[in-house]
């Protein structure tokens, strides 16, 4: 057995900051109440003063709008109101939970005035864990509500300098299910019964689901059958009150053919009965190509550990993109939407309008997804990663396409672009997509140096790509912003954003 490292937990990291692979954490967004403020939100020495409130307290409370985070927004006493599962223009009755200084916190009791676009969520759950906050409102006025965080995120960035900016329509998906093909779902077994699912919202208590319904059917029912193998053969799973056990996590990931790669996240490295455990995986599991141990040691917010040890079978899982073929090791970053991921970077494709003159970097650029999907239209592709990991694969990705136009390089982009340009290497083209803290600052400064004919920006984030528009301002002008539902039934935003000299 050959360790496989893993990358460091580092948040400039795309794998880490950018994969979210904790499905109990799907889109849960930034809590920071400040940086939840935006328009019409009244004026803020009313705001900031003391709430007379207290917990359990209860109000009715007319909501206004949506918060980032999916939640219904409105106003008791001046002060603002952060209440989930409350839709705009509903009127309920609001019981607080928690509050400060500049907010409160409250759930709904009742609903007494009802939107017209709250329906019932598909999965049963819904109400129960994450990655449903907008379940409960009908898709047509989430694809709106998506529209909508650009454009507060444009004004709290550029009160007076976005207005013709030409922000289009989010594209949805035809079936707003079963998208995301790749499950991590904690297990445990608790009272004798084995529970493995998604926690209750707030808790570390396991909710049992058998289906997620934006969970594609290849990976739940994988994850599934390996936590019955598992069961079966005796396994111990982890106590974390007593920071005992095995396996904690299991992580399945699966490609468009049906096939995957398994993950099981431990608390220690030694594996009792691991060869059995293994022949019962791949006699009864055919579609595993791949199994690992991620070894992820004691009590930990965090999903994955610093080690992962292959156990049997290939070192990847291969998937086709844009007609490539594409090999991923167990953390290498591939968003979790094959069909919306396939529709951004055609997008992205398009509006860079390549051609075989041009010279195209591509920032943060993972195991080459992007940029070896255009190395056919320009004269050379130069990508910077800086998990040394994800830069092996993307040039194995380049030599199993047969692609020789391409160079990648281990680094910060706000490191390696510069260091590029003093080396006399000035792109015509760059297509960046960052992780949420957007870009750095040496980059932006890099980038409005090097002043590239065509910029294309995928953005996870509308608060930090609102920041780095009006940043790139000086230079470049907005050609349009495109909102792509990557993440139905979650407040997550992505987009595409054209961008060109002035």
């Amino acid at each position: 057995m050959t360790p496989m490292s893993a990358e460091k937990n580092n948040t400039h990291q795309k794998t880490v900051s950018r994969s979210k692979s904790s499905v109990r954490n799907q889109g849960q967004g930034n809590r920071s109440r400040p940086n939840r403020y935006s328009k019409n939100q009244g004026n803020s020495s009313n705001r900031h003063q003391p709430v007379e409130v207290k917990i359990g307290q209860k109000f009715p409370l007319t909501i206004k709008r949506l918060g980032i985070n999916g939640e219904g927004i409105g106003y008791f006493k001046r002060k603002i109101v952060f209440i989930p599962g409350a839709l705009p223009g509903e009127v309920v009755t609001a019981k607080v939970t928690d509050f400060t200084e500049k907010y409160i916190e409250a759930k709904v009791v009742t609903i007494r005035e009802e939107s017209q676009d709250r329906v019932t969520p598909e999965d049963p759950a819904a109400d129960l864990v994450g990655g449903f906050e907008l379940a409960h409102l009908s898709y047509p006025a989430q694809l709106a509500f998506k529209k909508d965080l650009i454009v507060q995120a444009l004004e709290k960035f550029q009160p007076k300098g976005f207005e013709h900016y030409q922000i289009n329509d989010t594209i949805g998906m035809d079936v707003p299910y079963h998208y995301r093909n790749k499950a991590s779902l904690p297990i445990r077994k608790i009272k004798g019964e084995v529970k493995l699912g998604l926690y209750k919202r707030g808790t570390h208590d396991i909710v049992d689901l058998p289906t997620i319904a934006t969970q594609d059917e290849t990976s739940m029912a994988i994850v599934r059958q390996v936590g019955q193998v598992l069961s079966d053969a005796s396994v111990s799973f982890y106590n974390e009150a007593k920071n005992t056990g095995l396996v904690k996590t299991i992580i399945v990931r699966a490609n468009q053919e049906g096939q995957a790669q398994l993950v099981l996240v431990t608390n220690v490295e030694e594996f009792p009965g691991r060869l059995a455990v293994i022949d019962a995986l791949t006699e009864k599991i055919p579609a595993l190509t791949g199994i690992f141990q991620n070894i992820n040691f004691g009590k930990t917010s965090l999903i994955w550990g610093d080690e992962t040890i292959k156990l049997w079978g290939d070192d990847y899982l291969h998937e086709e993109i844009l007609g490539l073929n594409f090999a991923f090791s167990p953390r290498a970053f591939l968003q979790l939407n094959h069909e919306q991921m396939t529709k951004t970077y055609e997008i992205a494709i398009k509006a860079l309008d390549l051609n075989m003159d041009d010279t195209l970097v591509d920032a943060y650029s993972g195991v080459g997804t992007l940029g070896l999907s255009m190395a056919f239209l320009v004269k050379e592709v130069r990508g910077m990663e800086v998990i040394p990991e994800a830069v092996e694969d993307a040039r194995l990705n380049a030599e199993e396409n047969g692609i020789e136009n391409a160079f990648y390089e281990v680094g910060t982009a706000e490191k390696v672009f510069p260091k590029w340009a003093k080396e006399g290497f000035a792109p015509t083209a760059v297509v960046v997509d960052p992780p949420r803290p957007g870009l750095d600052d040496a980059f932006k400064r890099a980038l409005l140096k090097t002043k590239p004919k065509k910029l294309v920006y995928i953005s996870c984030n509308p608060s930090t790509l609102a920041r780095d528009l009006a940043d790139l301002d000086s230079a470049y002008q907005v050609d349009f912003i495109q909102p792509i539902d990557m993440f139905p039934q979650t407040p997550r935003w992505e987009g595409v954003v054209k961008l060109s000299l002035k």
